[in-house]
């Protein structure tokens, strides 16, 4: 089993997040970019290469906060009531599993955020970054949020390799997304202080824009409830299990 995004993916996405730094803000910027970039042509379920490529792409859209119209677009938003069927559809993985990489992106983008602040903020006569506390916070954020990289990762993989279990691991995913926003910008907030929650931070701008995204189709509770209710006794597979696939 391999998780991992193939080059070209991640070339793609790389190349998708330079050309999208800067236009947060302008959608017709940003509109602009996403038709060079060719990203209304991928088409994540009828192409493997195209959904690697679709998952990156969110990823970059989310760090350059334009995660908005992505995701919803490559993958429209799945039918909660046809979720709690089993095994559920294609469709309805890609629906929960390519907005979770767009919050993916949002959680890199407001922890490198959090880092730049405490190294350069000074705070009697050192920067926050040398504060022991401060180091605890950051890498609790850090944890969560590399963490749900390597769950996005496997998910992704559940849905190409088209599991039967595709729909709990995508739920699972939402889950662990969830969880990882709360943590992630709590803290970022945090080691911001009072300037985290200003209108002109660029931090304030990245929380208020993962609304959509942690609201929609399913919160945290409703996403807890629905995966209980679809896996029973089953319990999950793979990475979400609590053994480790060999």
């Amino acid at each position: 089993m391999i998780i991992d995004l193939s080059p070209e993916a991640r070339a793609y996405g790389e190349s998708a997040r330079a050309a999208l730094e800067g236009t947060a803000g302008d959608g017709d910027a940003a509109a602009a970019v996403l038709d060079k970039l060719g990203a209304w042509d991928l088409e994540p379920l009828a192409d493997t290469d195209d959904l690697e490529a679709a998952a990156a792409l969110c990823r970059a859209a989310g760090y350059c906060d334009v995660a908005g119209p992505v995701a919803g677009r490559l993958a429209p938003p799945p039918d909660v009531a046809a979720l709690a069927a089993w095994p559920g559809s294609p469709a309805d993985a890609l629906g929960l599993v390519l907005p979770c990489w767009a919050l993916l992106g949002l959680l890199d983008r407001a922890i490198e955020l959090a880092v730049a602040h405490v190294r350069a903020r000074q705070q009697f006569g050192q920067p926050l970054a040398a504060f022991q506390g401060v180091q605890f916070q950051l890498t609790e954020a850090e944890v969560e949020r590399a963490g749900l990289d390597v769950l996005a990762k496997y998910a992704l993989w559940s849905v190409q390799a088209a599991n039967r279990e595709a729909v709990d691991d995508a739920l699972a995913l939402r889950m662990a997304a969830l969880e990882a926003a709360e943590v992630t910008f709590r803290v970022a907030h945090q080691v911001h202080g009072a300037m985290g929650f200003c209108d002109e931070s660029p931090l304030s701008w990245l929380s208020r824009h993962s609304q959509p995204l942690r609201r929609q189709p399913l919160g945290l509770s409703a996403t807890r409830a629905l995966l209980t209710r679809r896996i029973g006794r089953r319990g999950l597979t793979g990475l979400f299990s609590e053994e480790t696939p060999g």
